[in-house]
């Protein structure tokens, strides 16, 4: 069995499963925000649940419209609160302790290897990056889920990608799943467990990893995974609030497709719009002018995101005709960034810090784009109208990328700026 079948097996409590089966499956914690959750504890209510199955086990997190941005958010992130002060939720993260969801779990320690984690929020495929099978799934899974501590899978086929090859300068994460996606397309992987393998992805530090995981999604996957590791055991040692197990892929196990990347011949990218697929080297863009520059998200959001940005952005001004908006995604990253003199490069760069927050990428609030302005961020999705206007543009990128960008006015390269 591959690494998804057998969690998936375990949790089932099934000898083995193949892909195509129906099962049931115990969660091991189940998340929703500040959009999906109200729907989640409206239809918790309506199937009548007397309590939840395990308080420690389901994690409220306001992100997305959080700081409230107005009355209606206000009231969305009022429901989170008084469900969970009514359940003993433990896992409720209030302004002020929260962060952006699938940065703040895996930093708390309360998503681990071996881990089975539904979400209401389609980048829950983020933690596969710890050798977790983790999906989105829809509000009233969640509300079930809540209720039973189960939830009801199809087993998925599973992908194998093979990365080789010494990285480019400035080549991470980000550039290794843009190439991905672009070579098979937002649908190439449709209901597919994603399985990142091969020496690069063994060499990869896990931001890299949790960044290529978080855009499973994007290329229609039902989950992102990669077999843990030293690197996995390292980050998740000192953080682990409970006990956790790696597994991995037996080596006769059956992918439905194998696809091999050499990324010696990879350079930093560019998602333009208004799809992810949409794949250009960031050197073929120089006359593309932008209006403004995101660095974070659950994508790029961490620390590594933000001394990366840093390191280009130092000594330099944001172009005039550019705003510049960093938003670390948790306290803990803005406490660190803030410690290591990381905010201070951005405030002297002219760039503004934000409060952690999904805010610009969804479209929430903290950045929209007016009628023809252009964006180049460090988030996940370029659809029509995601960060605004519907004639705005959104452009995808590395935080390098987007940093040298910031001061050029225009998409281009730290080697453009002497790095």
């Amino acid at each position: 069995m591959t690494i998804t079948e057998k969690i998936l097996a375990h949790h089932a409590g099934l000898d083995e499963v193949v892909p195509g089966d129906l099962i049931n499956a115990r969660v091991d914690l189940v998340l929703a925000n500040d959009i999906t959750a109200p729907i989640a504890i409206r239809e918790f209510e309506r199937i009548g649940a007397k309590g939840v199955f395990d308080p420690d086990r389901i994690a409220f997190i306001p992100d997305h419209f959080a700081p409230q941005k107005d009355i209606k958010a206000a009231e969305q992130c009022k429901l989170l609160r008084d469900f969970s002060h009514e359940n003993n939720l433990s896992l409720y993260f209030e302004v002020g302790r929260m962060g952006v969801e699938h940065a703040l779990l895996p930093e708390q320690g309360l998503v681990l290897p071996g881990d089975l984690v539904i979400g209401a929020d389609s980048h829950t495929c983020t933690y596969g990056a710890l050798g977790a099978f983790a999906t989105g799934v829809g509000s009233t899974d969640v509300a079930a889920a809540m209720a039973t501590g189960q939830c009801w899978f199809k087993v998925p086929e599973s992908m194998k990608f093979i990365y080789y090859g010494r990285l480019n300068p400035w080549v991470g994460g980000k550039d290794l799943i843009l190439h991905t996606i672009g070579d098979i397309g937002v649908d190439g992987a449709l209901y597919r467990a994603m399985e990142f393998d091969g020496e690069t992805i063994r060499a990869l530090p896990m931001h890299g990893r949790l960044t290529m995981c978080n855009m499973a999604i994007e290329a229609g996957g039902k989950s992102g995974i990669i077999v843990p590791d030293e690197i996995t055991e390292s980050y998740v040692k000192d953080r682990a609030k409970r006990p956790y197990s790696f597994y991995s892929s037996d080596p006769d196990a059956e992918y439905v497709d194998i696809r091999e990347y050499d990324c010696s011949r990879i350079e930093p990218l560019v998602a333009c719009p208004h799809l992810p697929s949409n794949v250009r080297p960031a050197r073929e863009l120089a006359d593309i002018t932008i209006d403004q520059v995101v660095v974070g998200s659950c994508t790029n959001g961490r620390l590594e995101d933000l001394r990366e940005a840093a390191m280009v952005i130092k000594g330099r001004k944001v172009n005039p005709n550019v705003r510049m908006i960093v938003i670390p995604a948790t306290q803990q990253i803005y406490r660190d960034a803030m410690k290591e003199g990381l905010l201070e490069i951005f405030i002297d760069a002219e760039a503004v810090v934000s409060t952690p927050t999904c805010g610009p990428c969804l479209g929430g609030h903290m950045g929209i784009l007016a009628k023809g302005e252009r964006a180049l961020a460090t988030t996940n999705r370029n659809f029509v109208g995601r960060m605004g206007h519907p004639e705005s543009e959104v452009y995808l990128s590395n935080p390098a990328v987007a940093a040298a960008s910031a001061v050029l006015g225009r998409i281009g390269l730290p080697e453009e700026l002497g790095l």
